[in-house]
């Protein structure tokens, strides 16, 4: 469907498909006269909870739009209503709805960073190392400058549903299901073989299956050539992985540092 949108003095909000989930807010960049780079945000919630408006984090539109950039947060539909595969599709269907009104939304093409917490982690790695969700929204990986996976801990499927532990085996399975083959389809680190996107800033904070699946992502990037970064934070436990989320935009907040640079390099 064509995108509809309604507005309000700061946010348009920008439906993408027919779905009651398949919507978006957008902020323009402050301070720039011209096309400015975007930053797409998909939030968290282990596939099958959080919103937009309750899983963005409070910093994060302001900051990024006063650094000059504007600004998406995504809605998409969650399990068990939807699998993976479409929701990793709504993040490529946003992206092409908000880039087919570029001109109007006064977006900078090429210019585009997908940023993702948690389950928004991975499905923005997700997108950015496997072509066909972004084939099927009628783009590729020339719209997209570089991905943001912030604490995710599911790159490697099949080997986090085993080595995970109880606490998210259910919420893996539900997402994921039993069939292996289905698992590697949707690890993004299987997929990290080029084409990727052209560069990956990996973050995340002290949860050993956080750290493993990220290093192990990190290794498979380089071997393909991608360009990849990794930082790691303080930060325990599901304290710290909130943390993480709640805190960046917060100029005392250390990642907040990290990604100005990082974005400051590849959108310059």
């Amino acid at each position: 469907m064509a995108a509809s949108a309604t507005e309000t003095a700061q946010t348009k909000t920008i439906a993408y498909g027919t779905d009651s989930l398949q919507d978006l807010d957008f902020t323009r960049a402050r301070g720039v006269s011209g096309p400015a780079p975007l930053i797409v945000f998909v939030h968290g919630g282990g596939w099958k909870r959080g919103s937009k408006d309750n899983a963005t984090g409070r910093y994060k539109a302001a900051h990024f739009t006063n650094e000059g950039y504007a600004f998406t947060t995504i809605n998409y539909r969650l399990v068990p209503d939807a699998t993976v595969e479409q929701q990793a599709q709504d993040v490529a269907d946003a992206l092409a709805a908000l880039l087919a009104r570029a001109k109007d939304l006064g977006i900078a093409p090429g210019k585009v960073v997908l940023m993702g917490h948690s389950a928004g982690a991975h499905l923005v790695a997700l997108v950015g190392t496997d072509p066909q969700y972004l084939h099927r929204a009628g783009l590729s990986y020339a719209a997209i400058a570089g991905v943001v996976p912030i604490d995710g801990a599911a790159y490697d499927v099949p080997r986090q549903i085993v080595q995970g532990g109880r606490f998210m085996h259910a919420t893996y399975v539900q997402a994921f299901g039993e069939d292996a083959a289905r698992q590697r389809a949707l690890s993004p680190t299987v997929h990290a073989p080029a084409p990727n996107a052209t560069a990956f800033l990996l973050l995340h904070v002290q949860r050993e299956d956080g750290i493993a699946q990220a290093r192990e992502l990190e290794t498979a990037l380089r071997k393909a050539g991608t360009q990849v970064e990794r930082r790691e934070f303080a930060g325990r436990g599901l304290r710290g992985h909130a943390e993480i989320n709640r805190e960046l935009g917060n100029p005392d907040y250390p990642a907040t540092a990290v990604v100005d640079a990082w974005l400051r390099r590849i959108l310059r």
